[in-house]
């Protein structure tokens, strides 16, 4: 296999991107979403920080993104993970790396805890979260409707970063007094 590289994702690669995003769709294992936003739908509903996209031979293989998990300021270092890979590449080490990648890039811009919810059945993805240092924390009965109105249920899973040495990145006057996330 050619060598994989990591970089930020743009604007521009949105058209790839909402391509492997609607393999994922297709699958019905990847998401509750049965259709794929435009762009400035899917910019606003993501973070600005750790967008990113593998690129394998020149094109785009796959994408990881974070979004907030809370509105609420204590929450601010906690973060809900999208990882989509191209049909044509998955199980070749593309989604490991990206997903690695995804979690270097977090803990750099002050993410203390990553979560993923997975519907149960999509067993490639928890293996992928597991392998790169996630774990079971729970399980949602009927979360959500698929595509054909059937009640689904989810994984909930979740990465605490090994690293001490995050401030509170909150910086608002909401009052509270927690200096580092507790153990």
């Amino acid at each position: 296999m050619s060598e994989i590289s990591i970089r930020a994702m743009t604007a521009a690669d949105w058209p790839d991107a909402s391509r492997i995003y609607r393999e994922g769709i297709e699958t019905g294992l990847a998401t509750f979403q049965s259709e794929c936003p435009p762009w400035e739908d899917w910019d606003r509903a993501h973070l600005g920080a750790c967008r990113l996209v593998a690129v394998l031979d020149g094109s785009i293989a796959g994408w990881a993104a974070l979004s907030a998990v809370s509105g609420r300021c204590v929450y601010a270092g906690v973060a809900e993970v999208s990882v989509y890979i191209a049909k044509s590449v998955r199980h070749t080490g593309v989604g490991t790396r990206l997903l690695n990648a995804l979690v270097s890039a977090s803990e750099e811009s002050g993410f203390w805890t990553l979560q993923s919810g997975i519907l149960q059945e999509n067993k490639a993805s928890l293996r992928l979260h597991e392998k790169c240092g996630f774990r079971v924390v729970g399980y949602r009965e009927k979360i959500g409707r698929d595509q054909n109105g059937n009640w689904r249920n989810t994984v909930l899973m979740e990465r605490r970063s090994k690293r001490d040495d995050f401030s509170d990145t909150c910086g608002c006057a909401c009052g509270h007094d927690e200096e580092k996330e507790p153990t």
